[in-house]
C-alpha cells in the first residue's frame, strides 16, 4: 500500500519537472518577430544541456543499479547450487554495469556542448 503511494508521488513528481522543463523550452524558442538576444538563449541552451546531462547520467545509473541488483542476486543464488555458473553470470553484471559507463559517455558528451 505504501509501496504503491510512493510510486504515485514519484510519478507525478516526474510528471511536474518535465512539465516545468519543457515549458522552460517553450519559452525559450521564441519566434523571429520576439527574438532574445543571443547572450539570453545561449543560458536557455546551457540549461537545457546542463539538464540532459543531468538526466542522461541519473536514468542510467538509476537503471544500472536497478539491473546489477537483480542480476547479481540470480547470479550469486545460481553460483551457490552450480559453482561453475559464476563466470558467465558475472558477464551480465559487467553488461549491465555497462549501461552506466554509457550515459556518463553521453553526459560528458552533452556538457562539452555547453
Amino acid at each position: 500500500m505504501i509501496k504503491s503511494v510512493l510510486q504515485r508521488i514519484n510519478m507525478i513528481g516526474a510528471v511536474l519537472v518535465g512539465i516545468i522543463f519543457s515549458a522552460t523550452v517553450v519559452t525559450g524558442a521564441e519566434t523571429a518577430g520576439g527574438a532574445m538576444p543571443a547572450d539570453q538563449m545561449s543560458v536557455y541552451k546551457a540549461i537545457g544541456l546542463g539538464v540532459a546531462a543531468a538526466i542522461a547520467i541519473s536514468a542510467t545509473v538509476i537503471g544500472a543499479a536497478y539491473a546489477v541488483g537483480r542480476i547479481g542476486s540470480a547470479a550469486l543464488g545460481a553460483a551457490a547450487e552450480k559453482p561453475e555458473l559464476l563466470t558467465r553470470s558475472l558477464l551480465f553484471v559487467a553488461l549491465a554495469e555497462g549501461l552506466a559507463v554509457l550515459g556518463f559517455a553521453i553526459a560528458m558528451m552533452l556538457i562539452q556542448k555547453i
